[in-house]
């Protein structure tokens, strides 16, 4: 959490004066009694109804005083904590970008929501909140004691025990209720998760007709998470009673001892009022003080979480800009002697994080520039982790992975994701336009480079049939359109970004085989035509392909074109004739 405040370092006028003015209006608070008591000895027992008159006049004043006062301590509060917040949201989401998939997985979607959101909302408000009361109140609770010795000495030793007593109360029951507020935010990342994984896979549910299910398995987290904020709040609720119990108890004390000083003739009744507001403002500035320790404790165990997620470090080592200018020069000059692949798996593996074995496991593959790719296997052999290593979405755990003949780990990511262009299995499209979908390949793309791709990935015609073309609306995750239309442009993103290295994963599975296939047409015939890498569980999409990678439980089964690997690679048979079964020869006949 202490790291934490180094966000606050831009806003350290506000800092300063919020408590500041905070202390003003205690400042005219603490007198406020003693104007009480002016106005009881001196003008109601001398019957001076100017006197009165004028003490009122006073007590309005510093009534007005405090509160602009007040007002003035709130903006900056406000100011302060709010700027505090938006830089951490600015500075964790950056970070979040950072981290690997890896990291990402292990820290949970749910949860990263959740402490984007409610983690730091919850320390906006406990900054505003310490810089407004935490030096105002133990401010007035000193104050008022020292202010109660200046009227008699006896009298404010009721202060000095009730004092002690409640701070005992105060940070008691803060010490407790920390810990407790850590599993009620882990509580809350529970419920954020089954809710996000409902809102998200809605029609699956529906479906299979699984709402009752997930219902009940709702309501067992949101119960969990009740019965935890409940036990942890009960701790809490028991801080007012026992502040009043100690707080009443002085009162009855100090009136008791004030009623038998003033028959004694020791003190005035003016100063017994003044004894008794002094009382009460401990009373009300404590309250606010319990109430604040609260939202402190909430404030820190949400802190410590978002801290937490800054605090990783991410796994992935780049390359500085300094070595990336040297590779991109090398690239430009001799680059087809020095590195005549695009790609290389250089006896490459992969194992998950907390995974029992490998992914992949010691692939060897070398593919040069404009070549076509493809890669199939049956499900979960780990295609997509194979294609996933050349971004460095994953990192390998053995080997080497090389584009342009260096090593992926030397490029900068902005640098080594410049030259590849990724359509992932999912077609992922944002809310905006289709406009915007496709410059988010690349900001700077011209209309005619627009276009370009959209001719390429098969997507103009049904584009131009929209009244408002480029500029027709999509909601989040392209709900409005069809799956073949989302993954078209999903191609027609990664193409205007011109890549040196296209990867297809799987995205073309929503397309019908004539547009599957004119589309790869059109990509083969592109001007400097890129590297392609064609993930696909159709044989028909990776006929034509120069090489074709055959895995087998995260193994490389077999390597080549369409017809070798017809003959000779046993994994790829099975999967070319489930499909087409026609074409499977006759037991006992010789295949050429």
């Amino acid at each position: 959490m202490k790291k934490l405040l180094f966000f606050l370092r831009d806003y350290k006028k506000e800092t300063v004066l919020a408590p500041l003015f905070k202390m003003l209006e205690a400042s005219f608070e603490l007198m406020i009694p003693l104007v009480v008591q002016s106005i009881v000895d001196v003008g109601i027992a001398n019957d001076d109804r100017g006197y009165v008159a004028w003490m009122c006049l006073v007590m309005i004043a510093l009534g007005v005083i405090g509160l602009a006062s007040s007002v003035t301590a709130q903006y900056f509060s406000a100011r302060a904590a709010v700027g505090f917040a938006t830089r951490i949201r600015h500075s964790l989401f950056a970070h979040m970008q950072s981290l690997s998939y890896a990291q990402s997985d292990q820290i949970g979607t749910s949860t990263m929501i959740t402490r984007m959101t409610s983690d730091i909302n919850q320390l906006q408000n406990g900054v505003n909140m310490v810089l407004r009361l935490f030096l105002r109140s133990p401010f007035i609770v000193l104050g008022a004691m020292v202010m109660a010795f200046t009227i008699d000495i006896k009298a404010a030793l009721i202060f000095v025990v009730v004092i002690p007593l409640l701070s005992i109360v105060v940070f008691g029951i803060m010490l407790i209720t920390i810990p407790l507020y850590k599993k009620v935010q882990s509580g809350l990342d529970r419920v954020l998760g089954i809710t996000r994984g409902n809102l998200t896979g809605v029609r699956v549910i529906r479906a299979f007709h699984k709402e009752e299910e997930e219902v009940r398995e709702f309501n067992e987290g949101n119960e969990s998470l009740t019965h935890m904020q409940m036990f942890v709040g009960r701790i809490s609720a028991v801080m007012n009673p026992f502040t009043y119990v100690i707080i009443n108890g002085g009162l009855v004390v100090l009136l008791w001892t004030g009623a038998l000083q003033v028959e004694a003739g020791i003190l005035t009744q003016g100063a017994v009022m003044a004894l008794v507001n002094y009382m009460s403002q401990i009373l009300v500035e404590l309250i606010k003080l319990a109430n604040l320790i609260i939202t402190i404790n909430k404030a820190v165990a949400c802190g410590n979480r978002v801290e937490s997620v800054l605090e990783m470090v991410p796994d992935m080592e780049q390359g500085s800009a300094e070595e990336e200018a040297e590779i991109e020069s090398e690239t430009e000059t001799g680059a087809e002697t020095r590195a005549p692949y695009a790609v290389e798996f250089d006896h490459v593996s992969l194992t998950y994080p907390g995974a029992g074995g490998e992914s992949l496991t010691d692939i060897d593959l070398r593919v040069k520039k404009g070549q076509t790719i493809g890669i199939i296997g049956g499900t979960g052999c780990g295609k997509s982790s194979l294609v996933n290593l050349i971004p460095r979405f994953y990192e390998a755990t053995r080997g080497v992975v090389r584009v342009d003949g260096i090593p992926v780990e030397k490029y900068s990511l902005p640098g080594l994701r410049r030259k590849i262009g990724v359509v992932p299995q999912k077609a992922v499209l944002f809310k905006g336009t289709i406009r915007d979908n496709l410059k988010m390949g690349r900001e700077d793309a011209s209309e005619e480079e627009i276009r370009s791709a959209l001719e390429i990935s098969q997507s103009a015609e049904f584009v131009d049939s929209r009244p408002e073309g480029l500029e027709t609306q999509i909601s989040q995750g392209g709900k409005n359109l069809s799956g073949g239309q989302r993954q078209r442009l999903t191609i027609a993103r990664a193409l205007v970004r011109q890549p040196k290295i296209l990867i297809l994963d799987d995205s073309a599975s929503a397309l019908d085989y004539a547009t599957d296939a004119a589309l790869r047409r059109a990509i083969s015939g592109m001007k400097d035509a890129p590297t392609v890498f064609i993930v696909s569980q159709r044989a028909s999409s990776l006929l034509h392909a120069d090489q074709i990678v055959v895995l087998d439980d995260g193994k490389v089964a077999g390597m080549g074109t369409h017809e070798n690997l017809l003959r000779e690679c046993a994994v790829y048979q099975e999967i070319y004739y489930s499909q087409y079964p026609d074409q499977r020869p006759v037991q006992g006949e010789v295949t050429a």
